[in-house]
């Protein structure tokens, strides 16, 4: 490949990220409007190494250090007295033939006071209070992307709840989902895209 070759798809693929963001943006503002003309704020999760529909970078996952990725809360409803947190997998095993929803992690009770979790935060130094439930390996805590196939889309969904839930001992995620039926004030969503290496 010329240089002037490498020129074109260096700035064509800057290009295509910027678009990309730019739709992501535009998609967001008609819903941001409509909530400061109602005098209401937008709930809101993100995270400082992957934006929305973006690359989970290895990092994160079983082919790097398989740490949490940092997460960040705003905008929560009034009245919210704790947060869940699920993070899923639609796509096992084969987003092309997808056949179950492989959980990677849950945790509830989390105080909205403490506004985020950092990277890689281990059981012990998890907010006051915050309790964990069991992802799909049987186990407590974080579980990063491990696809055997194909690109994957991991959804880190966290939930506003009107009340503190009760000691649920360790639950699945339908375990946690039922238990905050009728509680959700609000919820934010974040996905994260990560296809890994040959297996």
């Amino acid at each position: 490949m010329n240089e002037t070759s490498r020129k074109r798809r260096g700035f064509w693929g800057a290009a295509w990220r910027c678009s990309a963001i730019m739709a992501f943006v535009a998609a967001a503002l008609p819903a941001t409007a409509d909530n400061l003309r109602k005098g209401k704020t937008m709930m809101m999760l993100t995270s400082t190494v992957f934006f929305h529909g973006g690359a989970i970078p290895q990092r994160y996952t079983c082919d790097g250090q398989d740490a949490s990725p940092p997460l960040a809360w705003a905008g929560l409803p009034a009245g919210t007295k704790s947060l869940a947190l699920i993070v899923d997998d639609p796509d096992a095993p084969d987003p092309a033939a997808p056949k179950t929803t492989w959980v990677h992690w849950v945790l509830y009770n989390i105080p909205p006071s403490a506004g985020e979790l950092p990277e890689g935060i281990p059981a012990k130094a998890l907010p006051q209070e915050t309790l964990q439930g069991q992802n799909s390996w049987q186990r407590t805590g974080y579980g990063g992307p491990c696809p055997p196939i194909g690109r994957h889309r991991y959804f880190h969904k966290l939930y506003a709840l009107d009340t503190q839930l009760p000691d649920l001992d360790t639950p699945t995620k339908a375990t946690l989902e039922k238990a905050m039926r009728g509680h959700i004030l609000g919820q934010a969503e974040l996905i994260g895209l990560y296809q890994g290496v040959e297996r």
